[in-house]
């Protein structure tokens, strides 16, 4: 086939499925075939070797990405209302690396307000729906990403995660999503951008249908930083030291994980024992009860230059007036306010946390400890295996009542891991289920071997409707 009839193939796809889910904000449709026209002329007039292949890896490829990012001509508000004027003047670093490897953006993505919610809804752009059942959550903050992929409307995509943001939408929708281990991809040119210590716990990476694209996708947004990774390494997935937790001890903040995601947790740990002969080691690492706690903590701490935490509550203003929490919780109760009700609870919640600075020191250091506790049990050949989020895909405005559930995801961005999110099939409501995949600092490789062969053996994305 043609680049052209790819990219066509894709638009055509986007405006059939798009007006029930809601996940692509802004198009880039024509530029995306003019763009296909060029690489369609480049191959009927390129030599016939390799040579194209190494320099354009992602040669016609359609990618989407998240509307955080900035992609020359296109929005940037990340669904704050006092932004919806804002249009990127350049590309972000890693939407800047996959379009000099050839992909053609197709457009943005929806994503929370400001990134800091697990449902992708805003002011600007409404609300996303998870294309297996438009009453349920496409998870966020990448959830615009999560929907856009599960419902076939894009191969590729650019996500960010900070507690989760790649991890739950792909969760969430039945694809595959990957944090990589901190600093090896570029977070430039993203709205907000992390500062002190968060630099250290926010990550991009890719998000896609197919376990065999996240690394080729991986290598081109990492650029020089992929030396750090060991991707030429070949694993031998028997060699491995599989390790497995079914929960995370019984916080009090987080609901119990659903008996359907433990049967799949179980069926993958008897299927690596009986097709791998290995001998998955159940673990039960006791500080992972206090992961929300601990991600909190650390997000609000000082860096080692004591530089404090930047303010939510300063990002929701953007160099606008000052955002005061408790009156846009009057004014949201009457319909008056431009935020939504998540953010400006993510607002009160962090004057609470600086109530506390002593309880919030024991948690630091517990969080170090509970690091160097991990990468002692990883170490060079080990993978982790543990619940992505303990419910399947909840309704819409469910997270509410549990705001914390992303701890399950969070606790692996301040211990700076690579984890991959792996589906496993569909639920007895027809529902994603999925499984991540933890592993030491630097070992990405490891958990990558394993999403491809657990897509063989658990048959990967399922197309929604089915």
């Amino acid at each position: 086939v043609t680049c052209l009839e790819v990219v066509e193939a894709y638009v055509e796809r986007i405006r059939e499925v798009n007006p029930l889910i809601n996940a692509v904000v802004k198009d880039r449709f024509e530029e995306a075939l003019q763009e296909a026209q060029q690489v369609d002329q480049l191959l009927s007039e390129g030599p016939g070797d390799d040579s194209l292949e190494e320099k354009f890896p992602l040669l016609g490829v359609p990618v989407t990405v998240k509307e955080a990012f900035s992609l020359h001509g296109m929005p940037n508000t990340s669904g704050l209302v006092n932004r919806r004027n804002v249009i990127a003047t350049s590309d972000a670093t890693v939407v800047s690396r996959l379009k000099q490897a050839g992909a053609i953006p197709l457009g943005m993505t929806n994503c929370s307000e400001l990134c800091m919610w697990y449902e992708s809804s805003n002011r600007v752009y409404g609300r996303t729906n998870n294309p297996y059942d438009l009453q349920r959550i496409a998870g966020g903050s990448s959830g615009g990403e999560g929907s856009v992929l599960a419902a076939a409307c894009s191969v590729i995509g650019v996500g960010s995660d900070i507690g989760g943001s790649i991890r739950m939408p792909a969760f969430f929708n039945g694809v595959f999503g990957h944090k990589p281990t901190t600093g090896v991809v570029p977070n430039d040119g993203q709205f907000p951008n992390a500062r002190g210590v968060r630099t250290s716990f926010l990550c991009t990476g890719p998000m896609c249908r197919y376990a065999e694209d996240l690394e080729p996708m991986l290598r081109v947004m990492a650029g020089p930083g992929v030396n750090k990774l060991k991707l030429n390494e070949k694993v031998s997935l028997e060699k491995i030291k599989f390790h497995c937790m079914d929960h995370d001890g019984g916080s009090i903040f987080v609901s119990p994980v659903d008996k359907e995601i433990l049967q799949a947790q179980k069926k993958v740990v008897e299927h690596l024992e009986t097709e791998l002969g290995v001998q998955v080691r159940h673990v039960a690492i006791h500080k992972m009860k206090y992961s929300f706690q601990i991600w909190s903590a650390m997000m609000s701490s000082k860096d080692s230059d004591g530089q404090e935490a930047q303010l939510f509550t300063d990002l929701l203003g953007d160099h606008g007036k000052p955002v005061w929490p408790l009156w846009e919780l009057i004014k949201w109760l009457v319909g008056m306010s431009s935020h939504t009700l998540p953010a400006i609870g993510l607002g009160l919640t962090e004057k609470l946390m600086k109530l506390n600075p002593g309880g919030n020191a024991k948690l630091v250091s517990m969080g170090k400890s509970l690091q160097e506790e991990m990468e002692a049990l990883l170490g060079p050949d080990g993978v982790l295996l543990y619940p992505s989020h303990p419910t399947i895909a909840p309704r819409h405005n469910s997270p509410i009542c549990m705001p914390f559930n992303f701890a399950y995801t969070a606790i692996f961005n301040v211990l700076g891991l690579p984890v991959t999110q792996c589906p496993l099939g569909l639920s007895s409501e027809g529902l994603p289920l999925g499984i991540q995949l933890v592993a030491a600092s630097y070992n990405d490789h490891l958990t990558l071997a394993v999403a491809r062969y657990l897509e063989k053996a658990f048959g990967g994305w399922v197309l929604p409707g089915k």
